[in-house]
Parts: structure tokens; C-alpha cells; sequence
């Protein structure tokens, strides 16, 4: 299966260690993976922030760049929601573009394993004691479910402890954590409160943004607390 790895901006620029995890996981179950290097942003904050054309030129951008692949995987629910979401909306059926949108095939890392892949148990090792945070764009847009919890509970020697009130947004939000600071600074709180009453030492999630966000906030309460992007568990042997 010849697969294409969409980064994202976020990964690309803080976090590459999550998409050399996805490529090296990818690769261990028998997957041919390309990383396109004229992959751009999704569009996503521009279409939040009201630059809808910007947001239909890089929606268009992203058809050219990644059409002919079998799949294409993002280690983030946000964008592989803003592609399957937005793009449809955002470009017209019979303008430029809108036939490669319909044929696009965009996956999160979870739902890619699992339903694409039709695994569960990756081969992995990881022996600490994890808590999993559910992402709103992974949970109410892409409605993964239990995706990511089922690959987590086959990771030899780690321990899945549950999050208290997990489906609530951790506050980020992308351009929300801007325009609104102190409630998104609230809710970051209630969230780190919730993760430290697990005793768990890492924090996971299927988006590196949130992460980031959450993670801020437990650095700052020198809380001991890592954050893991899922790719980053599942890639781990040893």
C-alpha cells in the first residue's frame, strides 16, 4: 500500500519526532510510506479566522499534492477533520479541484490502523502508565471512538488508566486559546487537575496541539507529567 504522511504544520515545525514515530511505525507493518515535501497547511486556521479563499487555494494545493496515493495519514484528528470536513464544503462540486476532494483518502493514524489495516496490536512496548486525553476534533468530528484506546490496551506493559470527564475540550482550540485566554487557561486547568488525579505519567493524545496546550500547564506545575503523541507509544519497541 503506497501511503502518504501529512505531517501537519503543528508537527512539522514543534513536534517531527511524532512523524518520524508514524513513518517508522507504518513501515514495520509492511507499508510503502512517502512524505511529499510540497505539502503545505491544511487551511484550517484560515478558514477559522475567516480567510476562506486563502483556505480554498491550500485545500486545492493539498489535491495536487497528495492525489494518487492509496491513503493518506495524519498524526492529527484536527486536520485530517479540517480535509474530510471542510474541503467539500469549502470547494464547490464542479469548480477546480472538487473531483480530487470526493477521491481523497484521508485518514487519522488510529482509524487508518484499525479499519484500514484492520490491526490492533502493533508490536509495541511501552511499560509506564498512561492516561488518555480524547481530542474534540478526534472524538466529535471524526468519531473515532475507542480507536485509540484499543491500540493502547495491546501495548505490552503499558497501563491504561482512565481520565475523569475525558470528553471535555481541553480549552486549545486553535485560534480560541488566542481570542479567549483566560477561559481557555480555565479549562486547561480543570483538564491537568483531572490528569494529575490519575497518577498516570504520561499524557496521550492523537493531537500534538492539544498536547501542547495541556502540556504547557503541567511543565509549570512541575507536575512530572510527560506528554506522548499516540504515534510516538505505538512506534515504541523497546
Amino acid at each position: 500500500m503506497k501511503v502518504a504522511l501529512f505531517i501537519t504544520c503543528v508537527n512539522d515545525t514543534l513536534f517531527p519526532g511524532t512523524g518520524k514515530a508514524v513513518v517508522s511505525l507504518l513501515r514495520r507493518l509492511g507499508c510503502d510510506v512517502d512524505f511529499p515535501s510540497a505539502q503545505t497547511c491544511c487551511g484550517q486556521m484560515h478558514v477559522n479566522t475567516g480567510y476562506r479563499e486563502e483556505g480554498v487555494r491550500l485545500a486545492r494545493h493539498f489535491t495536487e499534492v497528495f492525489g494518487g496515493y492509496d491513503a493518506v495519514v495524519a498524526p492529527s484528528g484536527s486536520c485530517a477533520a479540517m480535509v474530510r470536513e471542510q474541503y467539500p464544503k469549502l470547494v464547490k462540486p464542479g469548480s477546480p479541484g472538487a473531483a480530487q476532494i470526493e477521491q481523497l483518502k484521508v485518514y487519522e493514524l488510529s482509524e487508518f490502523l484499525i479499519d484500514v489495516l484492520k490491526v490492533d496490536d502493533v508490536g509495541a512496548y511501552f511499560p509506564h502508565k498512561v492516561t488518555y486525553h480524547p481530542t474534540c476534533h478526534s472524538l466529535r468530528g471524526l468519531h473515532l471512538g475507542d480507536k485509540p484506546t484499543r491500540l493502547l490496551r495491546k501495548v505490552r506493559g503499558l497501563e491504561l488508566v482512565p481520565l475523569e470527564a475525558a470528553d471535555e475540550c481541553c480549552g486549545f482550540g486553535g485560534t480560541f486559546a488566542v481570542k479567549n485566554p483566560a477561559i481557555s487557561a480555565a479549562m486547561c486547568g480543570d483538564k491537568v487537575r483531572n490528569v494529575l488525579d490519575t497518577g498516570a505519567e504520561v499524557l496521550c493524545a492523537a493531537d500534538n496541539s492539544c498536547l501542547m496546550h495541556i502540556g504547557g500547564t503541567l511543565r509549570r506545575q512541575q507536575s512530572g507529567v510527560r506528554i506522548m503523541h499516540l504515534a510516538e507509544i505505538l512506534a515504541a519497541t523497546s
